[in-house]
């Protein structure tokens, strides 16, 4: 039986691949790569030559087919994406699924990940954290920033150089200006820069240099509640809005919050129940 492989390749320095991963796409009959030219650099550097073929967001689907065919025919397929760790914000997750839905053996070579390199070198706390990947674009981006205000975890982004910028004005306007973060780019790269500091203070940095690079951007979460704290009907139905919205049922999500913000879990299933109703 064919096997799937998702393998985590370097975020920007080669030096950090894997003796696992490196195996791995060496035994592979076939590698699915987000970009076959970026990906052949890799594979020059190990001296590695295997069959390529496109894999992306835009034909995920498309290729799919014959992706589970190679499986069946008992091959071996390993999956990488640009940089990291595939399924994370990266192309993988429904070839992964499919697989595993279709009784495929699913294995995963773990290595660099950019969210995780950022929360380690941000000072903030990592114990408990929330990635949240990119922001939605424009208005929608802040909309959904105030929608999770009073998060206590720390929540980490990805951005684009291009939104850095609106983004991080985004944060300041729903978080305050006296959040503590920290502004990562071209991490494990020979650029590579960590700015820790207030929202503010970030902000103010970013506006006057030119973006340049990818960014990771880490936030400290809400102060925990010390003692009784109000929450609007308004504010726990958008929480519970993004939830569902993001495939958790019904009964879950009220009890997520129930315990992220000390609520009856009655209470916020009726507002889900409304919330279902309109």
């Amino acid at each position: 039986m064919g096997k799937l492989i998702l393998v985590a390749t370097p975020i920007g320095n080669l030096g950090d691949i894997s003796p696992r991963a490196a195996e791995a796409l060496q035994e592979a009959d076939l590698i699915a790569a987000e970009d076959t030219r970026h990906s052949g650099s890799l594979l020059k550097h190990l001296g590695i030559k295997k069959p390529l073929t496109s894999y992306y967001k835009h034909n995920e689907k498309a290729k799919e087919e014959g992706l589970l065919a190679a499986l069946s025919e008992g091959k071996t397929l390993a999956l990488i994406s640009d940089a990291g760790t595939p399924v994370i914000s990266d192309p993988g997750f429904a070839i992964a699924a499919a697989a595993i839905e279709a009784g495929f053996k699913v294995d995963a070579i773990p290595g660099p990940c950019a969210l995780i390199q950022a929360l380690v070198l941000s000072g903030l706390p990592a114990d408990k954290f929330a990635f949240e990947g990119f922001l939605p674009r424009n208005k929608e981006g802040l909309n959904y920033l105030k929608s999770i205000a009073q998060e206590e975890r720390t929540l980490i982004f990805y951005e684009a150089p291009h939104r850095l910028r609106q983004s991080l004005n985004y944060l300041q306007e729903a978080f305050g200006e006296n959040r503590k973060a920290a502004v990562c780019r071209e991490l494990t790269k020979k650029f590579q820069e960590v700015n820790r500091g207030s929202l503010s203070e970030l902000n103010l940095l970013w506006q006057e240099r030119e973006p340049q690079g990818e960014y990771v951007l880490v936030v400290e979460g809400a102060k925990a509640n010390k003692g009784a704290q109000t929450y609007t009907e308004e504010f726990l139905t958008a929480e519970l809005a993004r939830l569902l919205a993001g495939g958790m049922k019904h009964k879950a999500a009220a009890k997520e919050l129930g315990l992220r913000y000390g609520l009856p879990v009655s209470k916020l299933y009726e507002l889900g129940l409304k919330l279902k109703k309109s």
